[in-house]
């Protein structure tokens, strides 16, 4: 027995990728991987945008090889050393600067999901309300409380109950109105919807602790929200008095073309989730907030490993050289080709029904053609099929969004353009046999 059939017979149910990509991943160099048997890969999941300069990049190994020799202290739960002191001094020079200035910083256990309970108790304690808004098609965790407010049903079935006091609002999905519109008024409705919950005696809904959002979509499907909408929720919930909790875990430091995707808006949340890249391929989460808002008292959220010195020293160069080699920008316009290749091969392939995303956070929705008004029905098993066939042709993406059926690019945010140009060529290789074997199978 090889060693995936070893480890796939022993590994729990519930794992999710391995389950998908029968390999055995064993070097990687930037956007490129080999499995066992040799072959080159390019790596469009990026560990699910948590490695944003790719795998084992130089500086980045060195300086944690260098802090490894050095003796330094590696776990000290949320003791003060050199390291955490270099890496909030770098993380704060990066936020934008209104946000900064008022905010504090929680280190949480290493996962976004922990982060986002801490926010979520956070401002439940902090407002002495119990209810959180959140949104169609969101993810925020697989934990009790994040869980709740996750928009996905699956991990929520069979019984199990997940937090509590969560209600939930349409996110502005305008390829899918959730109104049923065309999608040029899903913003306003959304909006409009929003305000009658909050401002509405009998809407059912009391004034919640907190709205949580993402301002693009990751797992919902690579859905990006207007810069209007955007700014409208933030002055609805100025206007109501309710914290609103920006999730940038799959979003933050460059990943659609600006470091954190709530500054295209010119907005300032009063609470900001990070993790993923926060750590530079480590495990790392914090949570940070209004420093009106820090009101929880000595040992209300804590966690063993929030000291992860390695990653914290990661992190730091990881943030290093996104800033300097300009790599936000660089996610912006090689993003906006990936986008540009991606719409011209949906021009021979209807299936592809929309190209979006913002930076390299893009997502393609394969659809079955042939709708005659609103967008086409939504083809999960097709999806499925292109991505095991990308997979064939050396190119690793995974799939998200309703039925599974949104193809995601998360590659690292230093590649170029020839890169841009390989995956494409890759991805058209897998559409072209997909798409093909599917019109013999109508034939047959």
């Amino acid at each position: 027995m090889d060693r995936y059939e070893w480890v796939r017979r022993v590994e729990s149910n519930a794992r999710t990728y391995a389950a998908t990509f029968e390999s055995v991943f064993e070097v990687g160099s930037g956007l490129r991987l080999k499995d066992s048997t040799g072959r080159d890969i390019l790596d469009c999941l990026c560990c699910a945008g948590a490695l944003p300069l790719g795998h084992n990049h130089p500086e980045v190994k060195s300086a944690v090889v260098e802090f490894i020799d050095s003796g330094h202290v590696q776990q000290v739960l949320d003791l003060i050393t050199p390291a955490k002191y270099d890496f909030i001094e770098q993380l704060y020079g990066v936020l934008p600067p209104a946000f900064a200035a008022q905010s504090k910083i929680h280190f949480c256990s290493p996962s976004g999901s922990d982060a986002v309970e801490a926010a979520m108790k956070l401002t439940r304690i902090a407002t002495q309300r119990q209810p959180i808004i959140a949104f169609h098609g969101a993810y925020h965790g697989m934990t009790g409380a994040a869980l709740g407010a996750m928009g996905n049903l699956g991990p929520k079935s069979r019984g199990m109950s997940a937090g509590q006091n969560v209600h939930f609002a349409p996110y502005p999905y305008t390829f899918r109105c959730p109104f049923g519109s065309d999608g040029s008024q899903t913003d306003k409705l959304s909006l409009a919807y929003l305000d009658t919950i909050l401002s509405d005696p009998e809407s059912g809904v009391p004034c919640p602790a907190a709205v949580i959002v993402e301002v693009v979509q990751g797992e919902g499907g690579c859905i990006p929200v207007s810069d209007y909408w955007l700014r409208s929720l933030r002055e609805l919930t100025k206007h109501y008095q309710i914290p609103l909790i920006v999730d940038e875990v799959q979003s933050g430091f460059g990943r659609t073309g600006t470091m954190f995707a709530f500054e295209r808006a010119g907005i300032v949340p009063d609470v900001l989730v990070l993790s993923k890249a926060l750590g530079g391929g480590f495990p790392l989460a914090v949570v940070m907030y209004h420093e009106s808002l820090d009101v929880w008292s000595r040992g209300m959220h804590a966690g063993t490993f929030r000291g992860n010195q390695i990653a914290m020293v990661s992190g730091k160069k990881t943030m290093e050289i996104i800033q300097r080699d300009h790599l936000a920008a660089n996610a912006r316009s090689q993003g906006e080709g990936l986008v540009a290749g991606l719409r011209d091969l949906a021009q021979t392939y209807p299936e592809l029904g929309d190209v979006r995303g913002r930076g390299l956070m893009v997502g393609v929705e394969v659809v079955k053609p042939g709708a005659t008004t609103g967008a086409s029905e939504p083809d999960g098993e097709l999806a499925t099929r292109i991505k095991l066939a990308a997979f064939e042709h050396g190119l690793l993406i995974e799939t998200g969004g309703r039925h599974g059926a949104v193809m995601r690019f998360l590659p690292p945010l230093n590649i170029s353009e020839s890169d841009v140009g390989e995956i494409l060529s890759r991805f058209e290789s897998a559409l072209t046999s997909t798409v093909r074997r599917k019109e013999l199978s109508y034939v047959a």
